[in-house]
């Protein structure tokens, strides 16, 4: 029995190897491509990136992929009789189902390691060669037109020459947040993205104001200007989070909410007492509010993603669930028939109710920690009725 287990455990890892590398590079290339086409990279930037986009797709084509490779072996051993000889022999279905089983748990947990390190990694990676990329672009821009400017953000830059990414005899316009319009003279300047502060620093020598201006009293020798990063650079999604970030967000943002909540109990109570009903919905209260709204959203954006990674890996053991059996009952089907016939009511049933439960946790309307395993429940449900039609008949 051992023997045939071991057997049956190498026709899956061969078939899911060879299945997992065909998907995983079809679905790398459509990546690239969209990465492309949003960001404008060039040809040098996609092949910079492409062996950061491969673990960003793994956690989606495993499940996928596992179940393509349990229909292909289960269906043709069972098509070949060798179910139906190892039953004859009182042997269980439960133990030729147990190597696709052992496969399963393996692959969750790698699933979760590579959603919760591989994918944070690959998108700080991504982002690092997007950063580089929009530092060529601008300077080639300021080499070409010896000028830069955004109107919409207040600021403009005017340089002699760029040599070795230095600007040479730069000026630099910008509008403070009081509306203060400042000029800043510079001999030299570099310019630099803090992904981690979130911030573009001009390092600038030879400083000089615009006598007329706020800026007249820069006699620095060099100095350093920061701008923020646009709002889609500078804010860090959930998903490419670790799972100890995610945790000090959700604490961070409970503080967040409980402080928030203190300061609106504090103005009510100071409104009420000063008779400003009018200002209990306007002003400093609907500040707060908004807020307290974001603090609650970040909690339940936190929260969600703990849970729904762990549910999302564990998905492979509950795809394998309804697989395996459902690939020895129709053995004399192609086992394109038979994934198909399997992975259909997946498709419409187990990632729509995913997604949904997801948006429900994020809203706060539900509570991740039943939420997101509804769906694997789905899964074990119908799994269990097609593992109980095996073994019993």
């Amino acid at each position: 029995m051992r023997l045939f287990q071991r057997y049956i455990l190498g026709e899956l890892i061969r078939v899911f190897s060879l299945l997992v590398v065909v998907l995983t590079v079809m679905l790398v290339f459509v990546g690239l491509f969209r990465e492309a086409n949003d960001r404008g990279l060039g040809a040098v930037q996609i092949l910079q990136i492409m062996p950061f986009v491969v673990p960003s797709m793994l956690p989606f084509t495993i499940p996928a992929t596992l179940l393509l490779s349990v229909c292909v072996v289960y269906g043709r051993i069972s098509g070949d009789m060798e179910v139906t000889a190892a039953k004859s022999a009182g042997v269980s279905a439960l133990q030729l189902l147990f190597p696709a089983f052992l496969l399963a748990g393996i692959l969750s947990v790698a699933s979760f390691g590579l959603t919760n390190y591989a994918i944070p990694w690959a998108v700080t990676n991504i982002e690092r060669i997007v950063t580089q990329a929009v530092e060529d672009i601008f300077l080639d821009v300021l080499a070409r037109r010896q000028q830069f400017s955004d109107t919409a953000k207040g600021y403009s830059i005017t340089v002699d020459r760029v040599l070795d990414r230095t600007l040479h005899d730069a000026s630099f316009l910008y509008r403070t947040s009081d509306d203060q319009q400042i000029q800043v003279r510079a001999r030299e300047a570099t310019v630099a993205v803090d992904l981690e502060e979130k911030v573009i620093r001009l390092n600038l020598q030879g400083v000089g104001g615009n006598p007329t201006g706020p800026g007249s009293g820069l006699k620095l020798k060099e100095t350093e200007l920061t701008f923020p990063l646009p709002q889609e650079i500078a804010n860090v999604k959930a998903r490419h989070m670790v799972l100890d970030e995610l945790q000090a967000g959700e604490q961070q943002a409970i503080r967040d909410v409980a402080r928030v909540r203190h300061e609106i109990a504090l103005e009510t109570a100071m409104l009420l007492t000063t008779g400003q009903f009018d200002q209990l919905t306007a002003g400093r209260m609907k500040e707060l509010q908004k807020r307290l709204r974001d603090a609650d959203r970040q909690q339940a954006r936190c929260r969600t993603e703990q849970f729904s990674r762990v549910s999302m890996a564990a998905s492979c053991l509950f795809f394998v669930f309804v697989g395996g059996p459902f690939s020895i009952l129709q053995a004399r089907r192609q086992f394109i028939s038979t994934f198909v016939m399997c992975f259909l009511p997946i498709l419409l049933v187990y990632y729509p109710v995913m997604f949904l439960m997801m948006n429900l946790s994020r809203g706060g309307a539900v509570d991740p920690v039943w939420a997101m395993w509804i769906p694997n429940l789905l899964l074990a449900g119908m799994g269990t009725y097609l593992l109980r039609t095996v073994t019993q008949h």
